[in-house]
């Protein structure tokens, strides 16, 4: 880390400090737990990649890539992959501290990790999308593996992205390793409902909070903030149980009716 970063010392108003000042809220109710406060604070490994391509055009170009190891004290790290311009080291290391508390809190048995380049995919033809995806699994390859560390699809990620990654780490290992991702089509061993499922667990969610504050979903007015792959499946289920989508909003623009 450098001089102006530090495990401890984030930049101001950064994910990993909006993480740090979750961990600092919680202490006072952890009770003999609270002495596992500073572990929390301190991610277990933090790598960071170059990623050098040749491009269509024959040009060179380099992209930076992490992958964060928080804490695998329960098992292997767990945690996607992004692909995004504004994607930062600190970003990375706050989602993969919160893949700790994820997977700690519905009591699985992993740890958490997270990764991502700083690339706009949108930018890339499918060759040199690829490229990028190998040449940064190669990278990250000293530290995933089935039993160590496994990615999953995330921002601007997918089934063909992860395919790409298993394939790579597969033929550096020298065999077949299905289980060093998740998210991957199902003819490569993937799972049924992967696709939906984070969409499903917002309904799921929401659903129940619903419950609990007496409000019925059917005619309920609903606004979906961000209708990619979790926002779109969230709203579909939401129609399903009754509810009224009123507005949806994602990077690029606003939808909305005016309620009758």
């Amino acid at each position: 880390m450098s001089e102006k970063l530090s495990f401890v010392h984030p930049t101001p108003n950064s994910p990993w400090g909006t993480y740090l000042q979750q961990v600092d809220r919680v202490v006072p109710y952890l009770g003999d737990l609270a002495k596992w406060s500073e572990t929390l604070k301190r991610p277990k490994r933090a790598l960071i990649v170059d990623v050098p391509i040749e491009m269509d055009d024959g040009t060179i170009a380099h992209f930076e890539g992490y992958r964060v190891q928080h804490n695998m004290s329960r098992g292997p790290g767990k945690g996607g992959v992004r692909f995004h311009p504004d994607v930062t080291l600190e970003e990375v290391m706050a989602l993969s501290a919160w893949m700790t508390v994820k997977t700690a809190a519905v009591n699985l048995p992993y740890g958490g990790a997270k990764g991502g380049i700083r690339v706009d995919p949108k930018k890339l033809s499918m060759k040199e999308l690829e490229k990028v995806t190998r040449r940064y699994t190669s990278e990250i390859g000293i530290i995933i593996g089935p039993h160590t560390d496994i990615p999953a699809p995330d921002v601007n990620t997918n089934g063909q992205i992860m395919a790409w990654m298993m394939d790579t780490y597969s033929m550096n290992v020298g065999g077949t390793a299905t289980g060093v991702v998740t998210g991957k089509p199902l003819h490569l061993g993937g799972s049924l409902g992967r696709v939906k499922a984070t969409g499903r667990g917002v309904f799921v969610t929401g659903r129940e909070a619903a419950r609990r504050l007496g409000l019925d979903l059917r005619g309920a007015r609903i606004a979906v903030q961000g209708f990619g792959n979790v926002g779109s499946v969230a709203a579909e289920l939401f129609a399903e149980a009754g509810a009224k989508i009123v507005a949806v909003q994602d990077h690029t623009a606003a939808c909305w009716s005016c309620p009758t």
